[in-house]
Formats: structure tokens, sequence, C-alpha cells
């Protein structure tokens, strides 16, 4: 686990540069502007398709009982918007974490690449196609798994538990492959993703972790107030560029770290030690 230490103390300070600052800027306000136009359209339909369904369902009374039963029945005039948030929230997160990968990733890229691993030689093993095809089919099972495991926010820290995996797989699915598209080849990028996989998904937990944050305030939004609704939407937003584009510098120094030490090291010693040495006669 040291090397995930060393990476998260270099992504810090890497995160603290001017640069790396502006940088979440610009997803900032395209994630703005793309959530204040379907929210200005769609949030009012969304919960009013959702307040329908619980009457026709008689979802009130029995979620009415359910909070009753934890001590949260003031919850209960909250309950249809608060389910339309959670249903948002991970597109939201999604949309944030696309625009990351356009925008802010190329830049995170060339800003570790170029002054920490310059010698590092670049077999360009992912493309930009490859890295869309990857997180569009790893967004849409989590989305699914997200969804099927919304009952669980009658027991919260069992949901908190089983969310943060979620995101913390997400997370190094995703952003692992780009940090290493420029420098790794594919076989090195597959070799890299087995033999550090636990590692890998550990910063993506952590990631997760810490991406509950913004998580809390966007759906405070629904608890508290639709006045304040807009600005605390507008700070979970900017608070998941913040952690994202942290995240990005976490994963690339770790993965061309780990690329790095791949290709300093004798053959066989690079080995899957899952795998079975083969005795020759």
């Amino acid at each position: 686990m040291r090397a995930v230490i060393n990476a998260y103390g270099r992504a810090l300070l890497s995160q603290l540069h001017g640069k790396m600052l502006l940088l979440s800027v610009l997803p900032f306000l395209l994630s703005v502007l793309v959530w204040g136009v379907l929210l200005w359209l769609g949030l009012q339909p969304l919960v009013d398709g959702v307040g329908a369904w619980f009457g026709a369902h008689d979802g009130f009374s029995i979620s009415g009982g359910v909070l009753a039963t934890f001590g949260m029945g003031a919850l209960k005039i909250v309950i249809v918007p608060l389910i339309a948030m959670l249903l948002l929230l991970p597109l939201m997160v999604l949309t944030a974490l696309i625009f990351i990968g356009l925008v802010a990733m190329p830049v995170v890229v060339r800003h570790v690449g170029g002054r920490h691993f310059s010698l590092l030689e670049k077999k360009r093993g992912g493309s930009w196609f490859g890295s869309l095809f990857g997180a569009s089919a790893v967004s849409l099972i989590f989305i699914v798994l997200w969804c099927l495991t919304l009952p669980l926010y009658v027991l919260p820290p069992l949901a908190l538990l089983v969310q943060t995996l979620l995101w913390g797989w997400l997370t190094y699915r995703v952003v692992a492959y780009d940090a290493l598209a420029e420098h790794a080849s594919a076989a090195e990028r597959s070799q890299i993703m087995r033999l550090h996989r636990r590692p890998l998904l550990a910063i993506g937990i952590v990631s997760g972790l810490a991406g509950a944050v913004p998580g809390l305030l966007w759906l405070g939004g629904a608890v508290l107030s639709v006045v304040f609704f807009p600005f605390l939407a507008a700070a979970s937003i900017w608070l998941y560029v913040l952690i994202f584009i942290f995240t990005g510098l976490w994963f690339q120094y770790y993965c061309l770290e780990a690329l790095r030490q791949l290709r300093a090291a004798p053959i066989e010693t690079i080995a899957d030690p899952a795998q079975p040495t083969k005795e020759w006669p």
C-alpha cells in the first residue's frame, strides 16, 4: 500500500497546482449548463411521475410505516423528491465523469507524464473510442446496479457500503483505462489492471467515499427546500469535478509508476503469481 499512499501525496500536491485548479472550471460550467437545462425541463415531471407511482401502489403508507419504524417518520413528506434525486444522482455523476474524461484527463496525462515521467515511452495502447466504449459499458452496468440497490436506503449504513463499492468499481474501471491509454500498450495495460487490481480498487473506493459528500449536498436539496436546491446542486457538481480531477491525478501517478516498474523489472519477476510456473525438463 506504500505505492498507493505515495501516489496520493503526489496527487494532492498536483491538485493544488494552479493549472489543476483552473482545470475544474470548464467541466463544472459544462455540467452546470447541461443539468440546469435538464432540471428546468424535467425535474417537476419526474417528481410528479414518482408521486403518481407512489399513489397508485400505496407507496406513501408503506414508506411512512418503514420510516416510522426507524424513527424517521418526518421524512415522509420529502420521500418523493428524495427518490427523484436518488434517481438523478448517478446520471449527474456520470455526466461529470464524462466531462472530466473528455476535458480534464488529457491535461492530467500531459501534466503528470511531462513533469514526472518524461522518459517513459508512449506506446498508445488505448484510444478515445476505446475509452468511450468501455466507460459506456461500465456505466450502463453501474446504473442498473445502482437502481437495484435503492431499496437498501431503508438501512442507510448498508446502502452507503454497497454504493461506495459500486463507485469504487466504476471509478477504477473508467479512470485506470484513461490513465494508461497514452503510455501503456494494450498488453501492458491488461497486465497492470490484473496485477494491481486490489490497489486500484482501493483507490476507487476511497474516491467513492469522498464522492459521498457532494452526494449528500445533492440529496439535501430535496430535504431542505427547492429554494436552496439550485445552489446545493451547483456546489455538489463542483465538488464532484474537484474529486474526479484529484482521482484522475491519483490514478495517473499510481499507474505510471506501476508501468515504469513493470518495464524496469526482469521478465521473470512480472509474471502473474496466480499462474503456476511451468518447469521444463
